[in-house]
């Protein structure tokens, strides 16, 4: 059978893939990590953090995660834009061997308190200008846990301070809310390095996230992922899973 479709792969992407390769996305992590530890692996606002780095955060927060008594397969909400806490948690939720549960930030609060009902999500991580949404609904949820994070928290100790001062204070970005029970994104990190993390075995039918659509036609629903489905995806864009 001719693919004519196959011309039209960008360079290194393979016409097969193999995804049975990894059987899970944290496997792909743990030798992304070893492999290219020196490296960048996110810029953001000018900061980088290399998969070194990437690799002892997320592993951090992975064992605080654990610490809460969170069973495996657990729903965690992510709620924040592209910063650099955003690849940390996502990372830390699925070595955690639990399910990231992705959450738009500029939900309203019954958007918000649907979908986190919706998914069971047992846990949270928020931006602190959109805290006050969350604030408003989660005693309505089944969240019991509540981390929150600033703007600048990932950018080092001077630029992180002055980009704090700004979006607070300057611009006025971060309307008040009231979270008393919440912990710090910075605090939990500095916790979950001195906290045992236990390494889940996954496989590639363990879910991976909980992704959820627009809504536009109705109330947002959940598209379960897979770590195959991920991993399957990922290897497409990689020339090293492609079978020989």
């Amino acid at each position: 059978m001719e693919r004519p479709w196959l011309q039209n792969y960008p360079p290194g992407v393979p016409a097969e893939i193999d995804p049975s390769k990894y059987p899970s996305l944290v496997a792909m992590f743990d030798e992304t990590f070893k492999v290219h530890s020196g490296k960048d692996a996110f810029v953001c606002m000018g900061k980088a953090i290399t998969y070194a780095e990437l690799d002892q955060w997320s592993r951090a927060f992975a064992a605080w995660l654990q610490s809460k008594g969170l069973a495996r397969g657990a729903r965690v909400a992510i709620m924040l834009p592209n910063i650099l806490q955003n690849p940390i948690a996502m990372a830390g939720i699925l070595r955690a061997g639990m399910t990231v549960v992705n959450v738009n930030p500029l939900y309203t609060p019954r958007e918000l308190e649907h979908q986190l009902n919706d998914a069971g999500a047992e846990a949270i991580l928020v931006l602190e200008n959109f805290a006050h949404t969350l604030a408003q609904v989660v005693a309505r949820t089944k969240v019991k846990h509540v981390v929150v994070t600033s703007m600048g928290d990932r950018l080092g100790a001077l630029k992180g301070t002055l980009v704090n001062l700004v979006v607070r204070h300057v611009k006025k970005m971060v309307p008040p809310y009231a979270l008393p029970q919440a912990t710090a994104f910075n605090a939990v990190l500095a916790a979950g390095h001195n906290l045992k993390f236990t390494q889940p075995t996954l496989g590639p039918d363990d879910i991976a996230f909980l992704q959820y659509t627009g809504g536009t036609t109705g109330v947002s629903k959940g598209a379960t992922l897979s770590h195959r489905n991920v991993v399957a995806n990922t290897c497409r864009r990689m020339p090293g899973c492609s079978r020989r």
